[in-house]
């Protein structure tokens, strides 16, 4: 029995003007079975009642009241160090993961978990596997709704791109994302060049497609960047680190 996530996956891919074939390449899923899908028949077990969601089976999402600040922020933080996993009874486990040494941040993690999801509790774990990371936990069935960038496998390894309701948001005010991004994935730091010290912001991520979403959204604003190396992206010119200071400034 294929998943409701693979369902979903294929929904998306479709969305984003994927032919079959192309979508069947992708996914792993035969041609004919994204042909069903995508005329209705999808398995059984992703039907629900009347007037809900069914891929999640919550109700009908409206995407357009979610709180596109908290949400937008939750999005760059889930695209750099976020991952969801499902337990035995098909609820989906959203993990955010940082460092203890910044608990502003994960206190401000926690509270964008708890204003885009504010029925379900949402719970901070320290010292995960024996170190210095916390890990903020929340469990809902419709996280795959709100972050259809699950999937199977490392990120890095997969096409991530951002939903066409999700760049709505982004559209709205790039800030947020892109504070998401660096909180979880990026640095500010002091750099030394021929004698004069001076900031930089650099963004590392192993996926191509995460860091042309945090390009784009840096474009959006007119922040200067450009690729360092081969994960790293670069903001070191001054009018780009002032625009980042006047709404990112240093970890704490």
């Amino acid at each position: 029995m294929r998943s409701k996530e693979e369902v979903a996956l294929v929904e998306a891919l479709a969305r984003k003007g994927l032919n079959n074939c192309e979508i069947a390449r992708r996914t792993g899923i035969p041609r004919t079975t994204v042909r069903d899908w995508l005329r209705g028949k999808t398995p059984r077990s992703s039907y629900h009642r009347a007037g809900s969601c069914s891929v999640c089976g919550h109700e009908r999402h409206d995407f357009a009241a979610l709180p596109i600040p908290e949400f937008t922020y939750l999005l760059g933080i889930y695209l750099g160090d976020g991952c969801i996993s499902t337990s035995v009874k098909g609820v989906h486990v959203l993990r955010l993961f940082q460092d203890m040494r910044y608990p502003d941040l994960i206190d401000a993690w926690a509270g964008s978990v708890q204003t885009v999801m504010p029925r379900n509790s949402v719970n901070v774990q320290y010292y995960v596997g024996g170190g210095n990371c916390a890990s903020i936990v929340s469990s809902s069935k419709a996280w795959p709704c709100l972050l259809p960038q699950h999937g199977p496998g490392p990120k890095h390894l997969r096409p991530i791109y951002l939903a066409d309701w999700q760049q709505e948001l982004v559209d709205r005010d790039p800030r947020p994302l892109i504070a998401g991004l660096i909180h979880s994935d990026g640095c500010r730091v002091i750099n030394r060049s021929m004698g004069r010290l001076y900031l930089r912001y650099m963004f590392v991520n192993a996926s191509a497609d995460i860091r042309c979403i945090f390009c784009d959204a840096c474009d959006q604003l007119g922040i200067p960047w450009r690729q360092s190396a081969h994960r790293t992206i670069s903001i070191a010119r001054r009018e780009g680190v002032e625009a980042l200071d006047s709404f990112i400034g240093p970890k704490s």
